[in-house]
């Protein structure tokens, strides 16, 4: 497990230890996937089972929400870096990231019923969106910028229109309906696909 920096603001004093913040989000996820929920598990719960004080959990994280937040990320792997070589390679990079998450969530038990039971906390939620997805959304909406500004998309497209055309299908079949595939090859075809449609007229 990486752990992930965290979200809660730095207070002077002592350094944070790695190893305290792992053992810390390592028994929030030993209560999750032992079947407490989210909106079922407390710092104090938290804290016994890591073999820590409360007020340890309290000097890294203000609350049970920016906690989860980090539990939530210790479980994501790190968005790739678009190389910036070609518009297209890029977009697949980002599309094949999302089919790998999609299919550890269904290899994922703890991550399914993690990410299923955030969706009822909308706190919790909107921070995942702030912190997490918007910084994924950032990246694609740069590399559809570079693919105006090269020409290889149309000036008119709506580019936030845009990523939703590329990134739907994948979040359909990766969360919406679990039971369709996500072959190798899918990002590729998606892309190729929209990028046909919105590629300069002649």
């Amino acid at each position: 497990m990486t752990v992930p920096e965290s979200s809660a603001p730095r207070l002077r004093g002592r350094p944070r230890s790695p190893a305290t913040d792992a053992a810390i989000i390592e028994a929030a996820l030993r209560l999750l996937e032992e079947g407490a929920s989210v909106g079922g598990l407390s710092i104090e719960g938290i804290a016994r089972e890591a073999g820590v004080g409360k007020a340890t959990v309290y000097r890294r994280w203000p609350g049970k929400d920016a906690l989860m937040l980090d539990v939530l990320r210790s479980l994501e792997e790190p968005s790739p870096e678009p190389a910036g070589v070609s518009v297209r390679d890029d977009l697949v990079t980002i599309l094949e990231f999302m089919r790998r998450r999609g299919l550890a969530k269904r290899n994922s038990a703890l991550l399914r019923s993690v990410i299923t039971q955030m969706h009822a906390h909308k706190e919790l939620w909107r921070a995942y969106d702030e912190n997490v997805i918007a910084a994924r959304r950032a990246s694609l909406r740069a590399v559809l910028r570079r693919g105006r500004e090269s020409g290889e998309i149309r000036a008119d497209v709506d580019l936030e229109l845009l990523a939703d055309l590329f990134t739907g299908p994948m979040l359909a079949r990766a969360m919406l309906h679990e039971w369709k595939e996500l072959p190798e090859g899918l990002a590729e075809r998606i892309v190729d696909t929209v990028l046909e449609g919105v590629s300069p007229r002649h």
